[in-house]
């Protein structure tokens, strides 16, 4: 239950990678904006960054959701757009991707990555605090395992849920393939995620380190207290991204 001023009220602007999260990844959140002190909106969808193999620097564009055509140089600089955010209406602005199987193990590098470009821009302006990186593992798809009821309503399965971390699974979209072969990414995707209940996937303190996480973040962000509905007080948090709630003003800054 949220302690804040009934005039508190915050919004994020997302940065994401997958065509799935640009289309309804804001409805991840609602169970925090039903609270009524914040709301989230996809800013735009972005190209992976993942560790450099080489010393020449890597210039990824950026693009705007529904857009494919590639800004400048200049604009294509993650620090530029993020601060664009924070200086026209948003208070946060979070980066969300898919961290897969296969980087599982370099994820502090890629998070360093996506830091790095944040960082060049935002250090000195003060504003580092304001916008952070966070990963879905192995990817969104996977924590519809954690909440099976969500999957059987929308792909008429009879699932149990999952039995273990649904961050260890391997390649959760495969699975739903499985189960239905005609499950599409995003419009399935679209109605589990309306019936997802994040509570309860977070209800285990010992799993989804990674998402709870995100969500301790932007609780912290919010001056939001931290509670036993994320299990934010007792439960694990991913090493990796978890200095970014310390590093939160207390109460935050407006």
């Amino acid at each position: 239950m949220s302690s804040l001023p009934s005039w508190s009220f915050f919004r994020f602007a997302l940065l994401v990678t997958g065509k799935g999260e640009a289309g309804f990844l804001p409805r991840l959140f609602r169970s925090l904006e039903a609270e009524g002190h914040c709301s989230f909106e996809v800013g735009a969808r972005i190209n992976q960054l993942r560790p450099r193999t080489s010393k020449k620097p890597s210039k990824q564009p950026l693009k705007g959701v529904g857009k494919s055509k590639s800004l400048s140089n200049n604009e294509s600089s993650l620090g530029l757009r993020v601060r664009g955010y924070l200086r026209n209406g948003y208070d946060y602005v979070i980066l969300v991707d898919d961290l897969e199987h296969d980087f599982r193990d370099q994820a502090a590098a890629v998070y360093q990555r996506y830091r790095d470009d944040f960082d060049t821009l935002l250090e000195p302006a003060g504003l580092s605090h304001r916008a952070s990186v966070h990963f879905l593992v192995n990817m969104l798809e996977a924590y519809y395992f954690a909440h099976a009821d969500a999957i059987n309503a929308v792909l008429g399965t009879r699932l149990a849920d999952y039995q273990g971390d649904v961050e260890d699974i391997r390649h959760p979209k495969n699975e739903l393939k499985k189960l239905s072969p005609g499950f599409k990414e995003i419009e399935h995707g679209r109605k589990i995620i309306e019936r997802l209940d994040v509570p309860r996937v977070l209800s285990n303190p010992e799993t989804c380190r990674s998402l709870r996480t995100l969500f301790g973040w932007c609780s912290r962000a919010i001056g939001r207290e931290f509670d036993d509905v994320y299990q934010l007080t007792n439960g694990r948090y991913f090493d990796v991204t978890r200095p970014q709630i310390d590093s939160l003003p207390s109460p935050p800054a407006h």
